[in-house]
């Protein structure tokens, strides 16, 4: 589809998630904001902490997306790699920030010790991303940034940053669902409205409630006429199956 807002990846890295110890959360609040700001997220990966794999994966999306997020492995254990790999990946040494040094040094006192230095440790000609909430930074490398796996602290690392962010057209959403519709059904009436709108975003999800089932039509794009025009239409086509076309997103 031809879309010209800024474009973007998410990078999740830690292996808590793929194990299912953690459950994440952060790419729900990124893309919120992303749309926003009118970024389009056009991908999201999820990677173990090996070396190669973050390295590959840094490297692949910010030369493929206009920005690259990145959550997990800035703190100060030994799994914590994901400061030291994008150094790798661009190609620069990892050492000592020394504006960080002084504030961590500064605010741990003798608890700065060799773990802890390493969150004071990034990629030379790193930006840092301010951390309100525990300090240690997260940071930028150019397209990249890279921001804590806990919610709390990339909440409000990514809420510091948004205000260096290219920006496009925020990205609105409508939506329409019907009771007992069957998805199948209006599949070819779907079709043929994605292809009067191109530019925008049509997607069909079924859904599953104690309260009923059935298909939730949701239109995501910039173009606020052609998202109301398209989801009109496809109301028409609910109703066409002798189904209730009920305005919004079915409730949880």
């Amino acid at each position: 589809m031809n879309n010209p807002n800024p474009t973007a990846a998410i990078l999740i890295i830690g292996n808590e998630i793929l194990s299912g110890r953690t459950q994440d959360v952060n790419i729900n609040f990124i893309a919120k904001r992303l749309a926003v700001l009118g970024i389009s997220l056009a991908e999201v990966r999820v990677i173990p902490d090996i070396p190669a794999r973050i390295i590959s994966a840094v490297n692949e999306l910010r030369a493929a997306y206009d920005e690259l997020f990145t959550t997990g492995g800035i703190g100060p254990t030994h799994d914590d790699i994901t400061s030291e790999c994008v150094a790798a990946a661009f190609g620069v040494p990892w050492e000592p920030h020394p504006a960080t040094w002084d504030l961590l040094a500064k605010h741990m006192g003798s608890e700065f010790n060799a773990a802890r230095q390493r969150m004071a440790t990034m990629p030379r000609g790193a930006v840092p991303i301010v951390n309100p909430i525990s300090l240690a930074p997260g940071f930028s490398m150019a397209n990249v940034h890279v921001m804590a796996g806990v919610p709390r602290i990339m909440q409000a690392m990514f809420t510091a940053l948004e205000p260096q962010l290219r920006r496009g057209e925020p990205i609105a959403m409508r939506a329409v669902h019907g009771l007992k519709l069957r998805e199948g059904s209006i599949a070819a009436g779907l079709a043929a409205v994605q292809e009067r709108y191109q530019h925008i975003d049509l997607g069909s999800y079924p859904f599953y409630r104690e309260s009923g089932s059935g298909v939730a039509i949701v239109a995501k794009g910039s173009d606020v006429a052609a998202l109301e025009s398209a989801i009109s239409e496809v109301g028409h086509i609910i109703a066409g199956e002798g189904v209730l076309p009920i305005a919004g997103e079915p409730p949880l």
